[in-house]
């Protein structure tokens, strides 16, 4: 492991420096590892790590290629990892959420173009009027993630929808146990897009404060 450790972080050293640039294909085998002064089994078990975290594309019969390197990519094997989290720890998640979630909708109500609030607005009309729980939960989660995209930040984007995981659990618990559950998810959603849609970033910060605040607090009752 410390030889492959080491080939893992000259490769890393050689994006860092320039060497390798997002998209472009990594020298052949031999080369790359008389280069590093490696064996090829260590290259390849270095170049299997880091395909799983997106760094690297294996392309069978083309090669081997840097990945773009977007946050949504490199932040792909969070959101995996987040699903073993067993459910204790989805409270924590929340606390997450209810910092990155508030700040995401705050910079979506000064950035978010008209067209993108008319598409957040279909998004809400289109949840039928008695959904089942697989519905409300898509719903939600399109509807959350829009407004993740609408604050400008791929990063913070890319942050929040890898939280998604645990918290969709969440979610259909309390559609299934929590009484009026639909009501309030209609009327907090439509009071974030009314205040996105009125350029009122702290309005909108505080109704996605209590929005996932009040899923915190179920959950902290369901789980004690």
């Amino acid at each position: 492991m410390a030889v492959t450790d080491a080939a893992i972080d000259r490769i890393k050293q050689m994006i860092l420096a320039g060497e390798l640039a997002p998209g472009s294909r990594l020298p052949k085998e031999a080369d790359l590892a008389e280069r590093l002064g490696l064996s090829r089994n260590s290259l390849r078990e270095a170049v299997r790590a880091l395909a799983l975290i997106n760094v690297l594309d294996v392309r069978q019969g083309d090669g081997t290629y840097v990945t773009s390197l977007e946050p949504r990519l490199l932040l792909d094997a969070m959101s995996f990892v987040v699903d073993f989290h067993q459910d204790d720890t989805v409270l924590q998640f929340f606390q997450v959420r209810r910092i990155l979630e508030p700040a995401a909708t705050a910079m979506a109500a000064t950035r978010m173009t008209e067209s993108e609030v008319a598409e957040l607005r279909k998004i809400l009309s289109e949840l039928p009027a008695d959904p089942s729980v697989e519905q409300l939960v898509a719903n939600d989660l399109e509807f959350h993630q829009r407004i993740a995209a609408g604050s400008g930040n791929a990063v913070l984007c890319s942050l929040i929808e890898s939280l998604s995981g645990p918290t969709t659990r969440a979610r259909i618990w309390r559609g299934l146990t929590q009484e009026n559950a639909l009501e309030k998810t209609r009327e907090q959603h439509a009071a974030i897009c009314d205040a996105i849609a009125a350029r009122q970033p702290e309005v909108a910060r505080a109704w996605a404060t209590v929005h996932i605040a009040g899923v915190e607090e179920w959950l902290r009752n369901a789980l004690a």
